[in-house]
């Protein structure tokens, strides 16, 4: 035997030995695995899995409840009567498709009838829109009436008061007047320009097309309940600098349309701002509120929580300062603009991004979430005392606020991490009297729990699933929790004669080495507990919110829609909330503050430990992707988790925060901007890269722009390293539809390549 051939069968031998220890690598996929993954993507999902979701309609009367939901045998309706809970089908169809047929003279199949925006008086009497036209039908004789109800009858342009006195709008740049009885005009304003706009807003994603194009003025006006005033901002844009891009895509056009808008990055001066100002209907008169001109970005005042009092004299918000480390809830007196802090929050680090907050109506009250005692928890404001007191107390997280009856002072809430045993994610339906005492669980079930209250707070629909449990909808009573009529459960059974089961969810030791965190993975239908599967983590580790699929819903879907679909070619997918992301206590979401590239740590940990656990997980063959501040994870991962992480594909990614929007890094980084920014930006550490780097962005992406990703890229190059990068001229930060498949299977084939093939 020659030496040659000797060594051959050496090598052959080893092979043999590794692949019978360690298990075979999956099979490069063929067109039929291709196929099988399609059918698990999110739009072939949604036509293979009923009774997903209950949106309940209220009777106006209270006595009941209607719903529509689709199944094996089509759209379908239902309704329960408060009085003795049985489900009925909610009308007869072949009645109102006979009523409509003679009305329109459309053949409808039963099981193809689909009415929108349903609206029940009654258990007989409801209204409806089909066929974009509004009908009202009678269940007494199934007479079917015609409504007319047009959008074109409100008017975007024109605010009208609360009584019909008096409309409002802007004109050249300057508030309008007028009285609707004698169609008297009043100037409210002469100053206005193009840069100094009144009554107008500035959209998030408004954007202005050509050079040296004026914004679009956005009338935006508050009214009072009684129609005699009215809040609105003057947008004062006579500093701030733009942003910009280019559309390569329109067909027309042989040369790019310039596009460009207003988007403070963190540190900015140079932005719009918001100049408050409330307007006196009878007399004209304008008041400035009392407070310094807020930036667009950090609107609480024209946005989330604020809200006049009943009696048009006050007005009440949230009110943010920059660097989000003090969150104030102001009163603003409406006859003078004097502005009195009833309660204010202090942080280190940051003021929750979810802080709930409602006006309580009628008892110059308002509820309020705080993390100040290390877990988020639920305080009632008393306006007249200026005080806060905490009406829930322990070590779990208040979620958000459902539901208040003011008359008998209760509120309802969900919260996650009280219960003993129960996966920390899960979100419970608790109810808790005004003055902290009688609290009260009403969704026992190990489950998450997702209500939808009745408007007299007596009944709630409530959705419980977990990521191994298709969601079972039912009905409960409020007083007690009690379940009083099942509505649907979702049915899988499509994707379980596709060999599918559900997703998986395991624990690892975080970066402490004492808190548990959570994750789920993915595996293929045709999974061999024989091979090894290479791994990919579906990031986004934005410490606004958490990944970890808490529900069916999002286990079905997985983050960004396609968790299943990408584990059938042949990987493991997992989505891990490591330490720094948000739902569980103040000092575990405090550690990403100032920390946001190490965000990966702990993702990095669980990936060592799961082989460990599953021995068909090939920790050495890593993957990662992750779309915008997921994005920024991925190429992360490629520059300082470079030992873990061996494959990453990064799709409109903020690969600098101090190219950003302002908020989210000034929040999260801190403010005023700091060298973090700079040792942390991928672009300052392109010449670290190590691994297969694959960039996607959108040409007119105005959330995160294109330039981050033309930047990094530049970086790369110059520091002589290897990527590949694709760019879609015509897509926004969000993929579109039309071009979805393209892009998606552009990322499967970099996968399979560089994790399958090499």
């Amino acid at each position: 035997m020659t030496t040659l051939r000797r060594c051959y069968l050496i090598l052959i031998h080893i092979c043999f030995l590794y692949n019978v220890h360690y298990g075979q690598r999956p099979s490069i996929p063929n067109e039929v695995d291709y196929k099988r993954a399609e059918s698990f993507d999110w739009d072939s999902l949604y036509n293979q899995v009923y009774h997903m979701a209950i949106s309940p309609i209220w009777f106006e009367d209270n006595l009941g409840v209607a719903y529509h939901t689709l199944g094996r045998e089509g759209h379908t309706y239902y309704k329960i009567s408060f009085k003795d809970y049985k489900k009925r089908p909610a009308f007869d169809t072949n009645k109102l498709i006979a009523a409509l047929k003679k009305t329109t003279g459309q053949t409808i199949a039963a099981k193809d009838l689909k009415l929108a925006n349903m609206e029940w008086k009654n258990s007989l009497l409801f209204t409806f829109e089909y066929d974009s036209k509004w009908y009202e039908i009678n269940l007494k004789n199934y007479k079917l009436k015609t409504i007319n109800r047009s959008e074109s009858d409100y008017n975007k342009y024109i605010s009208v008061s609360p009584n019909g006195t008096h409309e409002v709008w802007i004109q050249n740049y300057n508030l309008m007047l007028r009285n609707k009885a004698t169609h008297e005009e009043i100037a409210l304003s002469q100053d206005g320009n193009a840069s100094y706009i009144y009554g107008s807003n500035y959209g998030w994603d408004q954007l202005m097309k050509g050079e040296n194009t004026p914004p679009r003025p956005n009338l935006d006006i508050k009214w009072s309940p009684d129609g005699s005033r009215f809040l609105t901002q003057i947008m004062d844009a006579r500093h701030a600098k733009k942003m910009y891009m280019l559309d390569y895509s329109i067909d027309s056009l042989y040369r790019p349309e310039l596009l460009s808008y207003y988007r403070g990055s963190p540190g900015d001066t140079a932005i719009v701002y918001y100049i408050y100002h409330i307007y006196d209907v009878k007399t004209g008169k304008a008041t400035k509120i009392n407070l310094p001109p807020e930036p667009h970005f950090m609107d609480d005042l024209a946005g989330y929580g604020l809200k006049w009092t009943a009696d048009s004299r006050y007005l009440y918000a949230t009110y943010n300062h920059r660097g989000y480390q003090q969150k104030d809830v102001i009163q603003i007196d409406a006859e003078n603009g004097s502005v009195k802090t009833l309660f204010s929050d202090h942080s280190d680090t940051n003021i929750d991004y979810l802080t709930r907050f409602m006006y309580i109506d009628g008892a110059n009250q308002a509820l309020i979430t705080s993390e100040k005692s290390g877990w988020k928890q639920l305080y009632l404001i008393d306006f007249e005392t200026a005080t806060a007191q905490a009406i829930t107390q322990g070590e779990f997280v208040v979620k958000d606020i459902k539901a208040i009856d003011t008359k008998n002072k209760i509120v309802y809430f969900t919260a996650a991490g009280k219960e003993s045993g129960f996966n920390p994610y899960f979100d419970l339906i608790y109810r808790v009297n005004f003055d902290g005492k009688d609290m009260q669980l009403l969704t026992p079930e190990k489950l998450n729990h997702e209500a939808i209250f009745s408007p007299d707070k007596t009944h709630f629909i409530d959705m419980m699933s977990a990521v191994d449990f298709p969601t079972f909808s039912i009905l409960r009573r409020v007083k007690d929790g009690k379940q009083v009529c099942v509505l649907e459960k979702a049915d899988v059974r499509n994707l379980q004669e596709k060999g599918w089961n559900y997703p998986e969810v395991f624990t690892a030791i975080g970066q402490d080495n004492a808190t548990l965190i959570y994750g789920a993975m993915w595996k293929p239908t045709h999974f061999d507990p024989e091979k090894r599967y290479p791994i990919i983590d579906y990031s986004y580790t934005g410490p606004h919110m958490n990944v970890f699929p808490s529900n069916f819903r999002k286990g079905l879907y997985g983050l960004y829609n396609s968790a299943q679909a990408l584990a059938e070619l042949g990987f493991i997918v997992v989505q891990i909330d490591g330490m720094g992301s948000a739902g569980r206590s103040k000092a575990f979401h405090n550690v990403s503050y100032k920390n946001m590239g190490n965000n990966l740590l702990d993702h990095t940990l669980a990936i060592k430990q799961l082989p460990d656990k599953y021995p068909w997980i090939d920790g050495d063959r890593v993957g990662i992707f992750g779309h915008s501040a997921g994005g920024y994870d991925a190429a992360h991962a490629l520059l300082a988790f470079n030992d873990t992480y061996k494959v990453a594909i990064s799709e409109s990614a903020d690969h600098d925060w101090r190219m950003e929007k302002a908020w989210w890094p000034e929040m999260y980084v801190g403010w005023p901007v700091d060298d973090y920014y700079h040792d942390h930006s991928n672009v300052t550490m392109a010449d670290k890269l190590k691994g297969k780097l694959l960039l996607i962005h959108g040409g007119i992406d105005e959330n995160v722009n294109p330039s981050a990703t033309f930047k990094f890229s530049e970086a790369l190059i110059k520091a002589g390293k290897d990527f590949d990068m694709f760019i879609v001229p015509s897509m926004r930060h969000p993929v579109p539809k039309a071009y979805y498949p393209y892009i998606r299977n552009k990322r499967w084939k970099f996968f399979v390549q560089h994790l399958l093939g090499e």
